[in-house]
């Protein structure tokens, strides 16, 4: 099935100006304020300041941070990202804990935990990954943990200790079309991202997963409906799609801007490709609404979990086991 989009005036982005939709309000609200100053306090990092979220100050104002771990230089430099990158001369033993308490301080019942691509460690920080999602667990065991892992170079093992520690959510982002992972993504490869989500499939099939793609970077509506469909084929059950917004004139420029009604589109196109719930918008990231997203695509996965009990109950098919994808061991 093909999904047409609404044809609306394109907004180039080479003038440089931003639509309307795009404006929002300074931060500066006392939640903002008072989450900043733990933050500074406990001596934390979060995404949302190192990548200029455009929601920071409504995600603020209602208490959720994502918390970036393993420090905030990147050994990978990507054409789209705003996270400073070079070598890293960082690693923090006692992070895993201060994130824990930070966590049951703030009285969250749902965290993101992400991080920099760590190239440099053997395991891509997969051990820090796993303590830290254990510290949350035993400060604040009753609080939903959500991940938004680099893709650890393929690595297996490395996916597997993030996995063992039970997150409730594993996020992984494609970020753009197969095309523009080159000029992009350096150090990414579009394979790589989906048998990450193939290898998670076969270890913990029950897992909520999640992927984020961004929009805007010159990548065609055809590209990018074969992105999500390739995106929905490994199983992955919550798909965010936002707009690109270019963090600096040293960065890859905005090749267009999408209209409102376009995002509304495309977030029917993927739940009509099966996705339990779609996030789509200009201002949308990864970590935006992600509660809500993940209480969502719970309650239909529970919905579709009857619908298949009945069904096999009445002579219906089973499932079957694929087998596991090609990620290094």
């Amino acid at each position: 099935m093909t999904h047409s989009l609404p044809v609306i005036q394109p907004h180039d982005g080479a003038s440089g100006r931003k639509p309307a939709w795009l404006k929002v309000r300074a931060p500066g609200g006392p939640s903002y304020m008072r989450l900043k100053r733990l933050l500074r306090a406990a001596n934390l990092h979060t995404v949302c300041e190192e990548a200029h979220c455009p929601n920071i100050g409504e995600c603020w104002e209602d208490a959720t941070a994502t918390f970036m771990i393993l420090g905030d230089v990147c050994t990978r430099n990507c054409g789209y990202c705003a996270v400073a990158h070079g070598k890293p001369q960082w690693e923090d033993r006692e992070e895993p804990e201060r994130i824990g308490r930070a966590t049951a301080l703030m009285g969250l019942d749902h965290v993101v935990i992400t991080s920099v691509n760590r190239d440099d460690l053997a395991d891509g920080g997969a051990t820090h990954w796993a303590a830290t999602i254990r510290a949350v667990r035993r400060h604040a065991p009753g609080c939903r943990v959500e991940v938004l892992v680099p893709d650890f170079q393929g690595l297996a093992s490395a996916i597997d200790a993030v996995l063992d520690a039970a997150p409730d959510v594993f996020n992984h982002n494609t970020e753009t079309v197969p095309r523009l992972y080159k000029l992009a993504r350096h150090g990414g490869r579009y394979d790589r991202t989906l048998d990450v989500f193939r290898h998670v499939r076969h270890r913990a099939p029950d897992l909520v997963t999640k992927s984020g793609i961004i929009v805007g970077l010159g990548e065609t509506p055809g590209e990018l409906r074969d992105t999500m469909r390739d995106v929905r084929e490994t199983g992955v059950s919550i798909l965010t799609l936002g707009q690109y917004l270019r963090p600096s004139p040293a960065h890859l420029p905005v090749a267009r801007y999408y209209h409102p009604d376009e995002f509304a589109a495309l977030a029917e196109a993927g739940r009509s490709m099966g996705f339990a719930h779609v996030e789509a918008g200009p201002l949308v990231r990864s970590s935006y609404h992600a509660k809500n997203q993940a209480e969502v695509a719970a309650k239909r996965a529970l919905t579709k979990g009857a619908d298949s009990l009945r069904a096999r109950s009445a002579g219906g098919l089973g499932g079957t086991l694929e087998a596991a994808p090609h990620v290094r061991s």
